[in-house]
Parts: structure tokens; sequence; C-alpha cells
């Protein structure tokens, strides 16, 4: 099988109305684009587009699907289509906004906000390479991940999860908000579905859960990949992969050396996110907003959470990253 992707859609194509004027990122199930409305808004325009199931030439609308992979492309395509639906219905600061979704070229798209900023994982990447003790303040840590789950909590109360929460996935943006971008209904339904060689999930932020077939994926999923996160803010490295760690778990050892850098409870609440058995886990996004904020601390003051992380890093971060989702992981961003 060839493992060309499909090509996407040349500038200057209309497509439900809106411009396409470049391709902003492309990953294995879809393309987003750089578009403007019919009033020259810019947005971002995201095409579901399953590189294992379609092919596309240069220069083609249409995907071309074989027969036998038919059914399980309409099947990804429903539930992209309902992510759609669901998220057009949150108004939240802290998720990606849904303007518009639509189906054409027997596909559908996406219309979502278009986002300035950085991702989470662009400041850890240049926060590591400033070799100092800690990678990210704790201040940081908790003011940045009060605002994603604020906006994971009403995703939670739509009946959704996010399934793909990872620092790519948490976009600052230049007026200091913290969004979660790049949900993954459609990638789990293929992964659970589909009889894929390839993983269709982040290692390392990724439950246990996630590797099985037919397990019961929930909120406290989530909640593994939040604690995650914190973690590689923390070390500034993801955490093992969790087949890994249930072959030796070397999560408490890893935290030690935290000790005296950031505080037992902020230790002791990422552990608790990565138990490795779910129902070890906070069962609910309130319960863990509960215990992180338990711990108040004096410096949860003025500046804005984009100023606070540029300051900790000394301003150094370098090109502008301008997105609404995510392309594939970066290779520096990887445990050594």
């Amino acid at each position: 099988m060839s493992k060309t992707k499909p090509a996407p859609l040349p500038p200057d194509t209309l497509i439900g109305g809106y411009r396409i004027v470049r391709q902003l990122a492309a990953g294995g199930f879809g393309v987003v684009y750089l578009a403007v409305d019919g009033a020259g808004q810019r947005v971002a325009l995201k095409e579901y587009l399953p590189s294992a199931l379609v092919v596309r030439q240069p220069g083609e609308l249409l995907p071309s699907v074989p027969p036998e992979k038919l059914s399980l492309y309409r099947l990804g395509l429903k539930s992209f289509f309902e992510e759609g639906r669901a998220l057009a219905q949150i108004s939240h600061p802290s998720v990606v906004s849904v303007l518009n979704f639509f189906r054409e070229n027997d596909t559908v798209y996406m219309v979502m906000n278009y986002l300035e900023g950085a991702s989470l994982q662009d400041f850890i990447v240049t926060a590591r390479g400033l070799k100092r003790k800690k990678i990210l303040r704790e201040a940081t840590i908790r003011s940045l991940f009060d605002e994603v789950l604020r906006g994971l909590r009403i995703v939670h109360q739509h009946k959704m999860l996010h399934l793909d929460i990872k620092p790519a996935n948490i976009f600052i943006t230049d007026d200091n908000k913290a969004v979660l971008i790049d949900f993954g209904a459609a990638r789990e339904v293929l992964n659970t579905e589909g009889n894929f060689v390839r993983p269709m999930y982040t290692p390392g932020f990724a439950a246990p859960e996630m590797y099985k077939r037919q397990s019961g994926l929930g909120p406290w999923t989530d909640i593994y990949a939040v604690g995650a996160c914190m973690y590689s803010c923390m070390q500034g490295y993801p955490p093992h992969d969790a087949p890994q760690r249930q072959e030796k778990d070397r999560l408490a050892l890893a935290m030690t050396r935290l000790r005296g850098l950031y505080s037992d409870n902020l230790i002791q609440v990422v552990q608790w996110c990565m138990a490795l058995d779910p129902l070890s886990r906070p069962q609910s996004v309130f319960a863990l907003q509960k215990e992180l904020n338990r711990e108040e601390e004096p410096t949860y003051t003025q500046p804005g959470l984009m100023e606070k992380m540029r300051l900790h890093i000394g301003g150094l971060l370098g090109a502008k990253t301008v997105a609404a989702t995510s392309s594939t992981e970066r290779s520096s961003f990887q445990e050594p």
C-alpha cells in the first residue's frame, strides 16, 4: 500500500463559501487550512481526510476511498461530523470555537476560530533548553491547568471526551488564554473499529485503557492525560507510556526527584491523575479542580498566563505558532 499522504487542497479553492489561503497543519486524520470567509475574516478550516483510508491526487477535490475501506471511512466521517455538531454547542474561552461544519466533496469540514500564539509544547521545549531546575513554575502550572480544567469540565458536561490531551493540543493564545484544540473522537472510533497497525493515540499521554479495545473510557481517561501534561511541565519530557509503566512503573521515582522544586501537593496531584487503575484516579474534573486549588499560593497574581510563561522562559520562544489544531509531535519533545 502506498504511504503517500492525500494531497491537500490548493490555495484559492472555494469550499462552502470559504477560500483556502494555505495549509496550516496535517496529521493522520485531516488537514487544517487557513481560510477566509465571505467577509474576509480569517478562520481555520479542518478537513476530515484520514490518510490510512483515502487517497487524493494534487488538484483533485474528492478523496478516493477503496471499497474495502468505505464503511470505516464513513464511520469516522459520522464521528467527525457529530464532534463538530457537539463542539458548536460549547461556548467557553478554553475550548476551541467551532463556528460552522458542513459536508462537501464526500467529506466533512469544520470551521474554527483562527488562533494566534504558541502551543504548551513550544513553551516546554524552549524552557527545557534554558536548563533551569524548574521547567515551568508551580504557579504557572496551576493557573494554566485551572483554565484547561474549566474548559474540560464543560466538555464533559456535554457528554464528550477529548481523548487526545497533550501539550501540543493546549494552545496558549496571545491574549493569555489556554485553549483545548484537536479533539480525538473520530480518531478513537477508527482505532476501536479498525484494524490499524499503528496506534492512533499519543504515547505518554494515552491512559492504559486506551490501549485495550472495548475498555471503559470516561472523564478519568482525559484526567490521566492532564496529569501527564502537568508531569511534562515539571520534567520537560513526556512520561513513559502506559504499557511500559505497567511492566515497571518508575513514575513515583521520577516524581521523588522533583521534591523541593514543587510542592508535595502538586506532586501528589500528578500521581493521582496518572494512576494506572482508572478507579484510582479522580473520577471527575470537579474532584481534580478541588484538589488542585486546595493549596493556595500567593504567587497567583495579575500577569496574564502568556506574560508569566514568557517571563519564566526568558521571552526566548522562537517563531510564533498559529493554529487551531496541532500537527504531529515534534521529535524534540521526547524523553532522552
